[in-house]
């Protein structure tokens, strides 16, 4: 065993550790399991939302990104809209969900509408984003801990020791356990990737600045946006719509139910962009890669980070690194894993057997966690194209729920539940017509300015689920309008009658 594994697995059974500790002096009730009790500080709250936010991504996606294809899905991953909106849009969320104890993402479209039908609709759509997601995680985790450890551990038994150990301490400790380990996660991300990222630049090209003019020399064009496809147009709409659907996620909102206050929610979305930059640095591992370890080809470029470490630092450091990477992924699974086993149990199983305490469903939620668990694993390593297909959906999935969310928060919502139904419905349609056809702007329509067919698709998909809701909504508004006109006057009648 070398030394890269040991720090590998000391740092794991630390996570384990924390996560079991985390429930000490804890009642855990439904809500204490699945939300923390909603009483999250803004230092703790920032350590969980974080913790979602700096992914596996976070290490492999955005290196490997800006060494692929440069600028373009740089500051892609460089993105400050979540922030905006989570200042305007969560605490209102939230002030809604203390009054009404909602303690899961549909049980919020549930109440909001009063129709368990529309909160089976959306955890449904809602498991179906979210288990690609996390499956991808896990796989990230995989070939992480396999390169940290240079080979000695295989993916899959990597990914099968990692399921395992979320497994244990989020059945145990549920929102707290996640919380505990977000923290040490989110410090040691933030050491590593900065460390990297002044490091590499300054040892092989002697500074950041020297560093973009050497690439510029190599590949011109590469650090700039292009005139078509990846385009300015391409990144306004595409930030726009992933930001949109960012908060829709299950376990986005549990980690804002379980904040204390609004004011640590708006504290938050405005420190929070700091701390995104953390992405530049991670971004300037897979610059500095792309002159000291040229021609990765295809999956091979997401490891530029891994092949950057291994030819600079001693075996150990590797570990941490490594270390580092697997939290990435564990951190916001253990986050998917909670949210997705509340949402069953509250909002699936709950409308079967409506007379279930809340006692039940949080021992049932917790019963879930070790069968969702192995589920994803069965499709970890037996999804194959199909679960990649559906992690592309997921953000667009998850933009259909956006509508009705926002317009709830109105003080007259306009929009019916049969608005709601139809709005996500037709945008789903279309989300998967659209990707497994490879349908854009750019195939429907040819002769439009080139800035309007780089628009991302899944925005004007969104647009698409907003004119569907509304105008379902102002129909069936009507309609409901003059049945009970027609059955005031029907009772009129029976009064005159009498």
């Amino acid at each position: 065993m070398n030394e890269a594994l040991l720090v590998i697995l000391f740092f794991l059974v630390l996570c384990i550790w924390l996560g079991l500790q985390a429930r000490k002096g804890k009642n855990m009730s439904l809500e204490q399991w699945a939300i923390g009790g909603r009483g999250f500080g803004s230092l703790l709250l920032f350590f969980l939302i974080a913790g979602e936010m700096f992914t596996t991504y976070t290490f492999l996606g955005a290196s490997g990104g800006a060494y692929r294809s440069g600028m373009p899905p740089a500051l892609y991953a460089f993105n400050c809209f979540y922030f905006v909106i989570a200042y305007w849009l969560l605490p209102p969320i939230w002030r809604y969900a203390k009054k009404n104890n909602v303690i899961s993402q549909s049980d919020f479209y549930d109440k909001k509408y009063n129709s368990p039908a529309l909160g089976v609709l959306v955890a449904v759509i809602s498991v179906i984003s979210i288990i690609p997601y996390l499956i991808m995680q896990l796989k990230g985790l995989g070939i992480i801990v396999s390169e940290a450890s240079y080979g000695s551990i295989s993916p899959n038994v990597a990914i099968v020791v990692g399921v395992i150990a979320i497994t244990i301490y989020v059945t145990a400790s549920g929102m707290h356990g996640v919380a505990w380990t977000a923290v040490i996660k989110d410090i040691m991300i933030l050491t590593v990737v900065v460390f990297m990222g002044i490091y590499f630049p300054l040892h092989y090209y002697g500074g950041i600045q020297p560093m973009f003019e050497a690439i510029d020399t190599a590949k011109q064009g590469f650090l700039i946006f292009p005139e078509q496809g990846l385009s300015i147009s391409w990144f306004i709409s595409a930030t726009i719509m992933t930001a949109l659907a960012f908060y829709m996620f299950p376990h986005m909102l549990a980690g804002v139910f379980s904040a204390k206050s609004p004011k640590s929610l708006r504290w938050n979305a405005g420190v929070m962009p700091i701390y995104q930059v953390i992405i530049i640095f991670s971004l300037f591992i897979g610059f500095s890669a792309i002159l000291q370890v040229p021609n990765l080809q295809g999956a091979e470029a997401d490891l530029a980070l891994f092949k950057m470490a291994k030819m600079s630092f001693d075996p150990w450091f590797v570990g941490v690194i490594g270390a580092s990477g697997a939290m990435a992924a564990l951190i916001p699974s253990s986050l998917v894993l909670t949210a997705t086993a509340t949402i069953l149990s509250k909002n699936v199983y709950k409308v079967w057997r409506p007379n279930t305490s809340d006692d039940q469903l949080q021992r049932l939620s917790r019963m879930l966690v070790p069968v969702i668990s192995i589920v994803t694993l069965y499709f970890t390593f037996n999804g194959g194209e199909s679960i990649f297909t559906l992690y592309l959906m997921a953000y667009s999935f998850m933009a259909q729920l956006f509508p009705a969310l926002f317009f709830s928060l109105w003080k007259k919502n306009p929009v019916t539940v049969q608005g709601a139904f139809a709005g996500m419905i037709v945008g789903i349609l279309i989300v998967v017509y659209s990707t497994t056809s490879g349908t854009t702007l750019a195939t429907l329509f040819p002769s439009l300015p080139q800035a309007i067919q780089d628009l991302d698709v899944g925005l004007a998909v969104l647009f698409i689920n907003i004119a569907v809701t509304l105008g379902v909504s102002a129909v069936t508004r009507k309609t409901s309008i003059g049945m009970k006109e027609n059955h005031k006057q029907a009772s009129g009648m029976e009064k005159l009658v009498k």
